[in-house]
């Protein structure tokens, strides 16, 4: 086990309040450059993409709480509009901006940011050109950004991911269980972060330690 922990700890981290760490690997590593730059960007937004699980919500998490931006969702456009929203405030983030947000809205907000010297992290599954925008003053803002991809975890970084995971439930588990659990997850951190809280239950439930005979009912049920 403290074979897997120190795995953790070869990571450099970025440290959340009240939520998992980051860990700095390969696949994000450009991303969390930009995150460490901030708020010294010579461009007034940036766009993270990848797969689901791969990390960006968690890294514009913890812009958020770095910068304070605010969040922008629908409900909140919704309720109080992207211009009452510019009157207060100078950083914002846009989570799946490809779907979350119309075209004219995104436009607004980012014009009314890059005006005010403020900044727009936007993340996606997919990079801008994918997108189908049809607003053409849009499409050219989202061509002169900065536009960074999140790749799929390699196995260092999801073994060290599942050795974080682990330890913050105070669960002792071999080098085998990891081993066992790697090449038969899908790829993501989400998922990582499902599994080890279905084993951290299962365990509980049946007042069993974590061993791979109790990992192997967690995946066979299909996290029931």
């Amino acid at each position: 086990m403290a074979d897997i922990c120190q795995n953790a700890f070869n990571f450099d981290i970025r440290p959340a309040v009240g939520g998992q760490d980051f860990l700095v690997a390969f696949s994000n590593q450009k991303a969390v450059e930009w995150f460490d730059r901030w708020p010294d960007w010579h461009v007034p937004a940036i766009i993270i993409y990848g797969v689901a699980g791969c990390g960006k919500s968690h890294l514009a998490n913890l812009f958020k709480i770095k910068s304070g931006a605010l969040l922008i969702t629908p409900s909140l456009l919704e309720e109080v509009g992207v211009s009452r929203i510019l009157e207060n405030e100078t950083s914002c983030i846009v989570d799946d901006a490809e779907i979350g947000v119309d075209e004219e809205t995104l436009l607004h907000l980012y014009n009314g940011l890059a005006s005010a010297g403020g900044h727009l992290l936007m993340t996606a599954a997919k990079p801008p050109g994918l997108w189908g925008i049809s607003l053409k003053d849009l499409e050219s803002r989202l061509k002169s950004m900065p536009c960074v991809e999140i790749g799929l975890p390699d196995d260092r970084l999801l073994e060290a991911v599942f050795a974080k995971y682990f330890a913050d439930h105070q669960l002792l588990v071999g080098a085998d269980v990891v081993s066992y659990l790697l090449p038969r997850i899908e790829r993501s951190l989400s998922m990582a972060q499902k599994i080890v809280e279905k084993i951290d239950q299962h365990s509980l439930a049946a007042g069993r330690k974590v061993t791979l005979p109790l990992v192997r009912q967690v995946l066979a049920s299909n996290f029931d």
